[in-house]
């Protein structure tokens, strides 16, 4: 069906459209057909990576399956990426399956890796995003034999740097507990953060013995240049977000000054309300949402009451409004976790549990729908 027009074409296999897939699975497609285009066939959950690293779930725990969930749904896959996009057109082109058409498209691609760019092309240097192959690399260095304890530097200083920090200082496959270096900018550890979480993130790395750098990074020559020194490493693990992929501000679609779809208060697009977007490639324009996974899974729901309302000739009217804090649990790589929540903060086993429970409970809500069996 590749040159007929789909009546509505999800673009990319993010959270928010693994909630929209969930919405047509238990509720019906809200049109006659629809695609799911997306380049990998499983949504991996990444606040469940660091986890894995020190031994908690499994690899492949923390994984949606988005062939099933497809069936589920009564959604045509593609396994493809979208390289170009025409709104007016109303079409994609893939990089293998050549045009797809569309009446109405939603996109959720998340964003696309900015390391090489920000600090430097270097093969020690192992981004976070994507996440698949950022969890393919760490599994294969972890797994090659040293006669020492490997040396890891990590950049980063959100709530993703310092949970890789932690993980990487206690992953289960090493003999030995390798030294960790957190580098984590001139801003400092989890900007935006309170007091309360901030005390107790700094004193579980001092705790932890990895060593903190309040210094701007770059990687040059197999090494890490931060501030007037030189930092060697095994290998380099930027968390340092993402940026927008090229081709939404290339297709004429608004965007923002970073290259986000801008978006309004419903997930449409501002010049092709047609086309509605969610999740890291997109950006509210009547509010600041920030990008994050939290936000993400909560806008889901929201998306597809409006492209549930938009198909069925209505107007959308569902808005995601963010909480005014939102929830973050930090595993520690030992057994407990850190919450942060607005100003309060809270540390322990429980919390541990706590965040296992949310985790588990997110993913087994799909796969129950993916395999009813």
């Amino acid at each position: 069906m590749s040159a007929s027009k789909r009546d509505i074409l999800l673009i990319g296999g993010g959270r928010s459209h693994v909630a929209v897939l969930a919405d047509w699975a238990r509720k019906g497609l809200p049109a006659e057909h629809a695609t799911l285009l997306t380049p990998d066939p499983t949504l991996r959950y990444s606040g469940m990576v660091p986890g894995w690293i020190s031994g908690e779930p499994t690899r492949d725990a923390g994984l949606v399956d988005l062939i099933g969930l497809a069936k589920a749904a009564g959604v045509e896959l593609v396994l493809d990426r979208c390289v170009a996009m025409d709104p007016v057109a109303r079409s994609v082109l893939t990089q293998d399956h050549g045009l797809l058409g569309f009446e109405r498209a939603s996109v959720d691609v998340g964003g696309v890796g900015q390391a090489a760019r920000a600090l430097g092309e270097d093969p020690k240097l192992i981004d976070v995003r994507p996440i698949g192959a950022f969890v393919d690399r760490i599994a294969a260095e972890l797994a090659q034999p040293r006669t020492r304890p490997l040396q890891i530097a990590v950049i980063g200083g959100g709530a993703g740097g310092v949970e890789l920090a932690f993980a990487l200082r206690h992953p289960v496959t090493a003999s030995a507990p390798p030294e960790v270096t957190f580098i984590v900018g001139a801003g400092g550890v989890l900007p935006g953060f309170s007091s309360a979480v901030l005390d107790k993130v700094r004193a579980e790395l001092r705790r932890q013995g990895i060593a903190v750098l309040n210094e701007n990074a770059r990687v040059e020559g197999g090494a890490v240049i931060a501030g007037s020194g030189s930092i060697e490493s095994d290998f380099v693990v930027a968390a340092i977000g993402s940026t927008a992929p090229d081709w939404p501000r290339l297709s004429g679609m608004d965007v923002d000054e970073d290259g986000y779809i801008a978006v309004d208060a419903h997930q449409c697009s501002t010049s092709h309300p047609h086309i509605l977007a969610a999740g890291d490639c997109a950006q509210r324009m009547d509010t600041y949402v920030p990008h994050s996974g939290v936000h993400a899974v909560h806008a889901g729901p929201v998306l597809a009451s409006n492209i549930r309302a938009i198909v069925n000739g209505g107007t959308p009217t569902r808005s995601y409004q963010p909480r005014p804090a939102s929830l973050y649990l930090l595993s520690t790589g030992r057994g407990d976790a850190i919450l942060s929540y607005g100003r309060f903060a809270a540390q322990g086993r429980w919390v541990a549990r706590l965040k296992a429970w949310i985790d588990k409970r997110w993913i087994a809500s799909y796969a129950k729908l993916s395999d009813p069996s």
